[in-house]
């Protein structure tokens, strides 16, 4: 149940509830400790991407944290379609299939905006890393996607893919060598028509270089199909543990419950769950001179504890529920982050001891 004994901590949850500043925050927690850590992040805000130091020109690459930790403290930022050209690299049989991929449109279409592929380069980013062994511990957070599930699912779901029925058709023979759809070619005039018909709906340049990529891509599936077991066997290892972030208030609490009850299931092991941003408890006031804004922060600060009340109830023992304060400024340099990562593990510490 505790972070602080795996090497690899993942971070996750829906969007917007803090899950990018908490990973760096207990990253800081960590090099002060004395760990040699890594955090990977897919998109900070600018001021924590000038803190972590990772900016664009850094994307891939593991960065040395300024920070004066008693472990050294590491950052990169994830970039999906650099990881996917190292995998093309890795795996083409030589420099020309290397070059057909790389410079297919298709390819540049795919690595860019297909849904999943984000998903999967997290992690497989994360993958290399893990088997380089250069850090004690490694912090990920992952993709800002609407269902972070996508980022756990997206080795399954690219073998998934390698072994189906559609990738096989994908790789017959469509075209002949002028480019012309082969089912076509034989029916004269009315092949025509239909080609340009196909040509209108669908757009046929877009098919043959669907088709070609695909045929260029065929001896890489295999190394492609081996590496994706590898992340799943690794996101279910005993060394990996899940932090599960969620935002305050009751409207949550079967959002996090649902995911929750998903990733047990699903064989990952899940450690604390974390609310984050929650209202503190206001004093009372004279009701006649309290201002409605100072109603409503008082409102909003019971919701958020009532809430945190009811999942602790409905977790019981299986996880820890830590709950983290919304603070006045978000974190965005060193100093504040290593506070917020000290106050996570005094509040897992809290938590633990009441297990």
């Amino acid at each position: 149940m505790d972070p602080r004994k795996h090497s690899l901590v993942i971070v996750v949850g829906s969007g917007g509830v803090g899950k990018t500043t908490l990973a760096a925050a207990m990253a800081a927690s960590s090099a002060g400790a004395g760990n040699d850590t890594l955090v990977m992040t897919f998109d900070p805000s600018l001021r924590l991407k000038d803190t972590l130091g990772v900016g664009l020109e850094a994307a891939e690459n593991v960065t040395r944290v300024k920070a004066d930790t008693a472990g050294p403290l590491h950052a990169s930022l994830l970039d999906a379609r650099r990881t996917f050209d190292r995998l093309i690299d890795r795996y083409a049989p030589d420099e020309e299939a290397r070059q057909r991929i790389l410079t297919n449109r298709f390819y540049d279409r795919l690595s860019a905006n297909l849904a999943g592929v984000l998903e999967y380069m997290a992690s497989e980013r994360l993958f290399e890393v893990a088997h380089e062994g250069n850090h004690d511990r490694i912090i990920l957070d992952t993709p800002p996607t609407r269902q972070a599930l996508e980022f756990l699912g997206a080795p399954a779901r690219i073998v998934g893919f390698l072994d189906s029925g559609a990738l096989r058709i994908a790789l017959k023979p469509w075209f002949d060598k002028e480019g012309k759809l082969k089912a076509t070619s034989r029916l004269g005039i009315v092949g025509r028509n239909v080609e340009g018909f196909l040509d209108r709906m669908v757009g046929l340049e877009l098919l043959r270089d669907m088709a070609d990529f695909f045929r260029a891509f065929a001896p890489l599936y295999e190394g492609f199909r081996k590496r994706a077991l590898e992340v799943h066997d690794l996101l279910r290892s005993p060394e990996t543990m899940f932090v599960l972030v969620s935002g305050p208030g009751e409207g949550r609490v079967a959002d996090t419950l649902f995911f929750a009850r998903r990733l047990t299931e699903a064989g990952y092991n899940l450690g604390p769950i974390v609310i984050n941003r929650v209202h503190p408890i206001l004093e009372d006031s004279d009701r006649e001179t309290e201002s409605e804004g100072h109603r409503l922060l008082g409102w909003l600060g019971r919701r958020d504890h009532q809430a945190v009340a009811d999942l602790r109830d409905l977790v019981g023992s299986s996880h820890p529920v830590i709950e983290l304060p919304l603070l006045p400024d978000e974190p965005t340099d060193l100093k504040s982050l290593s506070a917020l990562g000290e106050m996570f593990e005094s509040r897992l510490d809290e938590a633990l001891d009441e297990l």
